[in-house]
């Protein structure tokens, strides 16, 4: 046994794959990679850098012809009825379900994440099955629209598919990433093309093979595997792109779809704050900021990075949290016992390491944790808590994405609004107050996507029918809801003209058409204004 703060941990790990995960179960999704290439890059488990299994790589011209055969099948699904495209979701939901325990090991095996994170994403990617199987088709329909004049035009909306969707996946949440970007283009009649990260991309084979086996179209959606080379190859053949990642990621991207002048959602980078006022349920404030700030090891886009404390309740903030966090138990059994895991990739690790040493070189205090844990595995670091940290250092602006958290005492409320604002970022925030009325109103002054009021990030995160993105250099564009949908869909009016022409009939004057459409405006208005009580 090992003690990890004061909890003790099961070691050496069990990373080795459940007897499923043989190697016969790697080789048949590594088929499923569209690809001749003949090239292929070992995939390790971060949790020993034991080689899982040899993942097939894309060349550019594979993801060409992957896009050709996916744009040749999406013209027959683009036909078929929302409510059957729904029925094909829903078995994929319920296969999701069923082999649960088969998705837990690889997403863990792959990806690093205590098993406790992985099923959370694995639940998360059922519910965004479920909702857009279920509500896509009502939105789907054509809408009457109001026309300029009453009875003079009727107006509908038709809502068609833009056709292939490419969506490039991190590594952070593998299978959340591989489901429900491409669950709700594949409702709105699109094919999908998805590029998750090499690695991470057997849990999306292994998404792909679900999908097919609940009764998609082969070829409807493939994976292509590989590097940046093959991302900008599938930016470059596709007709929308979603990516999440970083946001120097995601302006390469936008600048390459811009040329190219189709759409694009970004969800990028964020350094997301966490606010406590004076009048915060400390006991839960604690607990929400220890979920927030290390949930999947920190490597969560809305995770907590800075957490502003008024000054009155600092000190009995702090050492709650301090204790809190030292006692959170790292490992990487395959079990539920872990509460953190491990970065799935050196880089990383690196860069965590790198922001908190920096910083601790130029002045900051480690208060728990700091320190990297070879002794669970290559790639662990402990859930580490500065105090001190200030502009010059790193960690202050820059996205740590990792188990690495700073405290800063506050005591005005408009100052330190200014400081969470000043941020280049604007992802996600956290308000706790036990004034729900104010915690709503500061919530507003924020400039982040998503806000949540006494919780970190799931009851945005959670909310389906309600959007999340980002603002300022956080991204373009809206996941979740109607918005999560329509962003996949081109958009079409079509007008009807009915009984006389809206320029007027031909034996009217031009003149008295004038006085005519005149008199008709200024009625409307007051009619309009009782109307929508303007």
């Amino acid at each position: 046994m090992i003690e990890t703060g004061r909890l003790p941990i099961v070691n050496p790990p069990r990373s080795g794959p459940s007897a499923s995960l043989n190697p016969e179960f790697f080789a048949r999704l590594a088929r499923r990679v569209p690809t001749q290439s003949g090239v292929f890059e070992a995939v390790r488990s971060p949790f020993d850098q034991q080689v899982l299994a040899e993942l097939p790589i894309c060349t550019p011209a594979d993801v060409a012809a992957a896009v050709q055969w996916a744009r040749e099948t999406q013209a027959a699904w683009a036909k078929v009825d929302p409510r059957k495209r729904a029925r094909v979701l829903l078995r994929f939901h319920d296969l999701l379900l069923a082999r649960q325990e088969q998705g837990l090991d690889l997403t863990q095996l792959e990806a690093g994440k205590a098993r406790r994170h992985a099923q959370e994403e694995l639940l998360d990617s059922a519910i965004n099955a479920q909702y857009y199987a279920t509500r896509a088709p009502g939105w789907l329909r054509p809408r009457r629209a109001g026309g300029t004049f009453a009875g003079l035009t009727v107006t509908w909306e038709y809502r068609h598919p833009v056709g292939v969707v490419g969506v490039i996946c991190p590594w952070n949440y593998p299978l959340t990433m591989a489901v429900s970007e491409p669950v709700a283009a594949l409702m709105a009649g699109n094919a999908v093309v998805l590029k998750p990260d090499p690695q991470t991309s057997f849990t999306a084979l292994w998404v792909l093979s679900l999908m097919e086996e609940a009764g998609l179209p082969p070829g409807l959606m493939q994976v292509v595997t590989g590097a940046a080379e093959v991302g900008s190859a599938l930016v470059g053949a596709v007709d929308f792109i979603a990516l999440t990642g970083s946001t120097r990621t995601g302006r390469v991207v936008a600048r390459q779809a811009g040329e190219r002048l189709i759409g694009a959602n970004l969800e990028l980078g964020g350094k997301n704050p966490m606010l406590v006022l004076e009048d915060a349920p400390l006991e839960a404030a604690v607990k929400g900021a220890v979920d927030g700030c290390f949930t999947n090891a920190g490597q969560l886009c809305v995770s907590i990075e800075r957490i502003y404390v008024h000054e009155s309740v600092y000190e009995a903030f702090k050492r709650r949290f301090v204790e809190k966090v030292s006692r959170l138990r790292l490992g990487s059994t395959l079990d539920h016992r872990p509460q953190i895991g491990s970065p799935p990739v050196a880089r990383q690790f690196e860069l965590v390491e790198a922001h908190v040493q920096e910083a601790v070189a130029k002045g900051a205090k480690v208060l728990t944790g700091g320190k990297a844990r070879p002794d669970l595995g290559p790639l662990f670091f402990e859930p580490t808590v500065l105090e001190g940290v200030t502009p010059e250092m790193r960690v202050y602006n820059e996205e740590t994405f990792g188990p690495v958290v700073a405290l800063y005492p506050y005591g005005d409320l408009e100052e330190v609004l200014e400081r969470i604002n000043a941020s280049e970022y604007g992802l996600n925030a956290s308000v706790w107050t036990r004034d729900l009325a104010k915690g709503r109103a500061v919530a507003s002054r924020i400039q982040a996507g998503t806000v949540n009021v006494n919780e970190a990030y799931a009851a945005a995160w959670i909310s389906m029918d309600a959007t999340m993105g980002g603002f300022k250099a956080s991204g373009l564009g809206r996941r979740h809801g109607k918005e999560g949908l329509y962003r996949f869909t081109e958009l079409q009016t079509v007008a009807l003209e009915r009984l006389i022409p809206i320029t007027g009939p031909a034996w009217l004057p031009r003149g008295w058409y004038g006085r005519i459409v005149t008199w008709a405006l200024h009625g409307m208005k007051w009619v309009m204004r009782w109307r929508y009580r303007v």
